[in-house]
């Protein structure tokens, strides 16, 4: 009784609502470092698609200006805690994330592995949206396997995606899409479930500290 009065008294509403209303922080991670990536031009799409919106805001993650090592260390060197020290602010002050991700062999890139990989703190409680690009598949491979890697991270993966198949088809060169009307769609349904996500999982660990 005491315990649950105590807990309750620490919470400030006005605080609270002030931070319920706050628009999201969302990072947007561009997972390909590869030379002559199609990324950059979905990237740019998916951009103006976000930007259309008043209740999110964005932070970018390039991986291929993040310039990680593969090789992991308990002790990085100055050269690679400055490279963490582009990205990892980022990531921590995000309430949700956006991957963007090709496929490569029915995987994705090492460059988004190694990215993910050197943070653990950072991605914990937060929900995480994927938008794919490719052949076929449109990178639905690559998004199968990471919600297993998203998962092990606790986060939550929305179920909504987008997912461009033969990409490079479906935009002009200017980096226009043809036919936006389909995509455009799927955009709104996959930001509209993160936002949702992303505003409970904020307000949820405003009370309660994730893992506490």
């Amino acid at each position: 009784m005491n315990t649950t009065a105590a807990h309750t008294s620490s919470v400030d509403p006005s605080s609270a609502s002030a931070s319920a209303d706050a628009p999201l922080r969302v990072a947007v991670i561009i997972g390909s470092n590869r030379e002559g990536r199609f990324g950059p031009i979905v990237a740019r799409w998916l951009l103006d698609r976000v930007g259309e919106r008043d209740d999110l805001v964005v932070d970018v993650i390039d991986a291929a200006e993040a310039q990680l090592p593969t090789a992991l260390s308990f002790s990085p060197s100055p050269e690679v805690l400055a490279e963490l020290g582009k990205v990892t602010p980022k990531l921590d002050a995000a309430d949700a994330f956006v991957v963007l991700t090709p496929e490569y062999n029915h995987s994705f890139p090492a460059s988004l592995k190694s990215l993910i990989d050197w943070h653990r703190d950072e991605w914990q409680a937060k929900p995480v949206a994927f938008v794919s690009y490719g052949g076929i598949s449109g990178g639905l491979r690559a998004v199968e396997q990471l919600r297993q890697v998203f998962a092990e991270l606790h986060t939550v993966t929305v179920r909504e995606t987008v997912s461009f198949h033969n990409a490079g088809a479906h935009f002009d060169d200017e980096g226009n899409h043809r036919d936006p009307a389909a995509p455009d769609a799927a955009a709104k349904a996959m930001l509209d479930q993160l936002a949702w996500w992303g505003r409970a999982l904020r307000e949820a660990k405003a009370v309660r500290p994730y893992g506490s």
